[in-house]
């Protein structure tokens, strides 16, 4: 009788999993998965090479191999993307050496937000992130450059005095994620995606499984945050929900 249970249990959470997994596809695939990818190949690079005129694009920096937009999503949020098609984390052209350093590029570009805002933002309240492949909707690569979510802040603002340079595990909205720190010279030194391939194990092989994301900690050190796919904790690698496209925290 307990075996029977046991087995209707495992039955049940696999089921669960099965629907959960084909929901989120189902939601992967309803929209035009291309469509940032035409904007930057059909529009804000033609325009800048025949007019100057990068629009809708806010910047096509050719020299850097990348441009910003405004994300149609919330009042300040950007994406900041690669002109190259490189589909997201899962695409072998990440780790490549000559690869634009594109995390560096986008923590650069965070003062686009108090630009929009007209007012000065503080680092604090800024982050970056990137969706893991089957916790995103769109199949370029894109950075989102938006809020982070105050409860999230409180968190990493307890956690900052434990952390340091070694992958640590914490749990962040109820999803367990690796986190080092690293300062703004290591962030432009070195990619953060080949980081997380040589640094934590394993990482390499399934890079399409983890969505990263970076934020400012109170002593000015930068910490990364790396989150692993994991479907039984309802968990699709979506690093995005550490922000707050509506900006809440600026309110406090």
């Amino acid at each position: 009788m307990q075996g029977s249970r046991r087995t209707l249990k495992l039955l049940t959470v696999c089921l669960l999993v099965l629907i959960v997994g084909l929901i989120i596809s189902a939601f992967h695939f309803q929209k035009n998965s291309n469509a940032l990818w035409q904007i930057i190949s059909e529009k804000c690079v033609p325009n800048q090479a025949r007019s100057g005129n990068p629009a809708p694009c806010q910047q096509v920096n050719t020299a850097q191999g990348y441009v910003t937009l405004k994300d149609l999503n919330g009042p300040l949020q950007y994406l900041l993307m690669p002109i190259e098609k490189i589909t997201g984390m899962e695409s072998p052209i990440i780790l490549e050496p000559t690869t634009p350093n594109l995390f560096a590029a986008a923590w650069l570009h965070r003062s686009l937000l108090a630009k929009k805002r007209g007012a000065p933002i503080a680092d604090s309240a800024l982050s970056l992130a990137i969706n893991a492949q089957y916790g995103r909707t769109q199949n370029q690569l894109h950075i989102h450059i938006s809020c982070l979510r105050p409860d999230v802040r409180q968190r990493l603002d307890a956690l900052s005095p434990k952390l340091d340079e070694q992958w640590q595990p914490a749990t962040l909205r109820k999803h367990r994620y690796l986190i080092r720190t690293l300062s703004t010279a290591e962030l432009a030194q070195r990619s953060v995606f080949i980081r997380l391939a040589t640094e934590v194990p394993n990482a390499r092989s399934e890079m399409g499984k983890f969505g990263l994301a970076l934020v400012e900690l109170p002593d000015g050190r930068l910490a990364l945050l790396a989150l692993e796919r994991n479907w039984l904790m309802l968990n699709s690698g979506s690093a995005e929900e550490l922000q707050d496209h509506q900006c809440q925290i600026l309110n406090h």
